[in-house]
């Protein structure tokens, strides 16, 4: 199968995998920082490069699952809380291999929304780079990350913009499916 392909069919077959069909196995150190090197070579706007990562594993994924049902408990009205759910947030921290914070520290030298899309590409580097290596991800973005700040140590002109849950899977392969790329195009010739 040539590069080209390979690259190709990477992208057209990127989809998020979930930790309920995660298996037990663990993502070598080595392997994840593999990854966040692959995030690391996004494009952003005048260098800023915003992008930083804080990576959950081992106990840390029991903290992470602590703290954010505990932000579930505390920023829900006590007639919408669920205990199903609470639960939900613990069990798909835990049966994740590693779990990523998606940081952005802002610059002031851009427009705040470059260096948005500039994590954004670096997420998708991520997600491409964990589809090559047989590793599933899924970018959450909770409501609680307004509560991360202190426990992610993040300064005032910094933020949580997600979680990336990562986890080796058993998975088959299926395309995305997306509208007709004809219906979102507007050719302008003249």
């Amino acid at each position: 199968m040539s590069a080209e392909k390979i690259i190709l069919d990477n992208i057209k077959y990127r989809r998020s995998v979930f930790p309920v069909s995660y298996i037990d196995q663990d993502i070598p150190d080595e392997i994840i920082k593999e990854l966040l090197t692959y995030a690391n070579y996004a494009p952003s706007h005048r260098l800023t490069q915003p992008w930083f990562f804080t990576v959950f594993k081992g106990q840390g994924l029991q903290a992470l699952a602590d703290k954010m049902a505990e932000l579930y408990r505390v920023q829900t009205k006590e007639e919408q809380f669920l205990i199903k759910k609470f639960d939900n947030i613990k069990e798909k921290i835990l049966k994740s291999a590693a779990v990523i914070a998606i940081n952005i520290a802002y610059s002031g030298i851009v427009p705040r929304w470059e260096e948005i899309a500039a994590v954004g590409c670096a997420t998708q580097n991520l997600w491409l780079a964990a589809k090559a290596k047989g590793i599933g991800g899924y970018w959450s973005t909770p409501g609680t990350l307004s509560g991360m700040s202190d426990f992610l140590q993040l300064s005032q002109n910094e933020e949580c913009l997600g979680l990336f849950y990562l986890g080796y899977h058993h998975e088959k392969e299926a395309e995305g499916q997306r509208k007709p790329v004809e219906e979102k195009i507007r050719w302008i010739k003249s």
